[in-house]
């Protein structure tokens, strides 16, 4: 979950890889560090804290140089200190290495090392590795890049490194295998990222290494990639980027959350843009038509997610179920990989995740395609692992999203299952002609309700205020809102670090209504579509219990008005679309309620964007 930058060129690289490390700090923000060649020497400097205080901090080295590497972290092994920050130095000091992900056997190697007589300063597995390829280097007699093949193929784990040689001041050796890894080509100048948005300024054109190829990097010379197992010869396909250097900056506003929660009527349009032709009555999605019997003729959708991606898959479980009558299982990817699932190949899999690189996901999804079944990605990162692993796919069209809680992500991922139901609908001829252009036009009217539905931002705020220092709050939800409760809990519990729980609403009475009183806040979604005169009971179950009851309605409603303690209206929709509309007012009172509390909104403690380890 680390984030990795490096440069090799005839810039100056202590400019380009600190801003690379602020564009890729939703990655991980417990350390940074940076290491520059200056022609003669590598200067080193490193620190615990954010990649402002590395700035501050290395002050202190020189700064001249064309070569340098920099690491943003999310520790795993070791606590976030200066010395276990990276870059790391092998024991001569001759090498020096940067790490995302992690090496499970790191602790047998270096036993072995010790023995050999190396000596250990950090608790990281990376200093492991870094001394691992020094000793083959030097035992094997071998350059950099073969050390680090034949290193890399004695390891069991996950990485993407990029490591420097003085011996070898020309060239940077990077590698990848679970962690991704993206290589910027420039005019005699190459750029090294976790993603490409630390270079995006400087080129379009980018590589995107596959599991288990490496690249030599050097300056004036083409890059040279091969396999790490087989030493076999591969070649780049350079991709040209589609992202833009706005998208990645906040625009004037204070976080990127609070952008990215206003970006998403434009999101959802972008997402079905070309998608949905609601004038002509027809859904067009190329990896749907192209494997249409796959999904007609199959036994069962399988989702596999984590986190907010989780709970767009519970929404879609809803909607495939109800408007394709397909059945379908939601399965947390951390917990399928795990607990030998029965497969087969009549079965199709939806793997859903944001950054396309989150590591269950990714293993759930080598472990369906074993088994025989259709593997189909959504994911919003253009040549990310899930888009390069699956059998067919979609893209979100989200954008760039940098705030490490998840917003537009969700509502494009539902947006996109949602065409997806329905084109299969259309298929099965489950939906009528005109219900089905009835449900067409009215996703199409999706990003005109978001916008309404943020104008009540100014309402939201004030609500906040009332609740910003409560220790405990309850979602409640039911129905196609049941996921938007347990959404809004996350959203919550993530970046205030307020207790939060989801619930379906008819649920409370089996346990959680034990914790009301006049101290509980209760955000109840109580739109008129969807088991409305249900929620409305237990909204007065909720008050004859002096629970402070803050409801999520249709505009105009006035049965929950006079029962509820604050209301918060959206626009009416269909039922299977209020997910859509009933999210946006929960994402602005995570958002303001965090502010209020004076928390990191957009770097929320001990969290990561894409968590590509285990």
């Amino acid at each position: 979950m680390c984030g990795i930058v490096g440069y090799i060129g005839h810039r100056d690289a202590f400019p380009i890889v600190i801003k690379g490390l602020q564009r890729l700090e939703y990655r991980g923000y417990d350390s940074a560090g940076i290491a520059l060649y200056d022609g003669n020497k590598i200067n080193l400097s490193k620190t615990k804290g954010k990649v402002e205080d590395l700035k501050n901090k290395a002050k202190e080295i020189s700064l001249e140089g064309s070569i340098g590497i920099g690491h943003t972290r999310w520790a795993t092994h070791g606590v976030p200190n200066d010395v276990n920050s990276h870059p790391h130095y092998s024991n001569s000091g001759n090498l020096v290495i940067i790490h995302n992900g992690i090496i499970e056997n790191y602790e047998a190697i270096k036993q072995e090392l010790t023995k050999r007589g190396y000596v250990f300063k950090s608790d990281t597995d990376t200093e492991v590795l870094v001394n691992l390829i020094e000793e083959v280097k030097k035992t094997e007699d071998v350059k950099l890049g073969k050390a680090v093949q034949i290193a890399l193929n004695q390891v069991v784990g996950a990485y993407a490194i990029a490591v420097f040689d003085v011996e070898k001041p020309d060239e940077i050796v990077v590698a990848k295998l679970g962690s991704p890894l993206a290589i910027g080509i420039g005019d005699n100048e190459f750029f090294i990222a976790s993603d490409a948005s630390p270079f995006i300024e400087f080129t379009n054109n980018a590589v995107y290494l596959e599991d288990e190829e490496m690249a030599i990097i050097r300056l004036g010379k083409e890059i040279k990639l091969r396999k790490i197992k087989d030493d076999s010869v591969a070649y780049p396909r350079i991709l040209e980027l589609q992202m833009n250097l706005e998208e990645i900056e906040k625009g004037g506003y204070d976080h990127f959350m609070l952008k990215e929660i206003y970006e998403q009527p434009r999101a959802i349009k972008d997402t079905y843009r070309g998608r949905l032709l609601a004038d002509q009555g027809l859904v067009k999605m190329s990896g749907i038509e192209q494997n249409m019997e796959k999904f007609i003729n199959a036994n069962r959708i399988i989702i596999v997610a984590c986190g907010t991606s989780w709970h767009a898959g519970l929404v879609a479980e809803y909607i495939f179920e109800d408007l394709a009558r397909i059945p379908v299982e939601v399965e947390y990817a951390s917990e399928f990989r795990y607990r030998n699932p029965v497969i087969t190949d009549k079965d199709v899999l939806i793997a859903i995740s944001q950054s396309g690189e989150t590591a269950d996901t990714l293993a759930a999804i080598k472990l369906a395609k074993e088994k025989g079944a259709f593997v189909f990605g959504v994911c919003n990162v253009v040549g990310s692992s899930i888009a390069r692993e699956t059998d067919a796919g979609a893209y979100t069209h989200a954008g760039p999203e940098i705030g490490v809680a998840s917003t537009k992500a969700f509502t494009t991922q539902i947006t996109v299952l949602t065409l997806i139901a329905l084109r299969l609908a259309k298929a099965k001829g489950e939906f009528s002609e005109t219900k089905y252009r009835e449900y067409l036009t009215e996703l199409e009217t999706i990003p005109s309700k978001v916008e309404k539905s943020l104008e009540s931002n100014a309402l939201i705020e004030i609500i906040a205020d009332v609740y910003k220092d409560s220790t405990n709050c309850l979602y409640l939800g039911r129905g196609y809102n049941f996921p938007v409760a347990l959404e809004g809990a996350l959203k919550l519990k993530e970046i205030s670090y307020i207790h939060a729980e989801g619930y379906p609403a008819a649920e409370m009475k089996h346990g959680p209504i034990a914790l009301i009183d006049e101290h509980m806040p209760v955000f109840v979604i109580a739109t008129k579509k969807g088991h409305y005169e249900k929620v409305v009971s237990n909204i007065q179950e909720i008050k004859s219990r002096k629970g402070k009851i803050i409801a999520i309605v249709t505009e105009g409603d006035e049965q929950v008005r006079d029962l509820a303690d604050h209301v918060i209206e959206v626009p009416e929709t269909l039922e299977s679309l209020t997910p859509l509309l009933t999210t946006i007012p929960l994402q602005l009172l995570s958002y303001h309620i965090a502010v209020m509390r004076g928390c990191n909104v957009d770097q929320p403690r001990n969290l990561a964007k894409s968590v590509t380890v285990e």
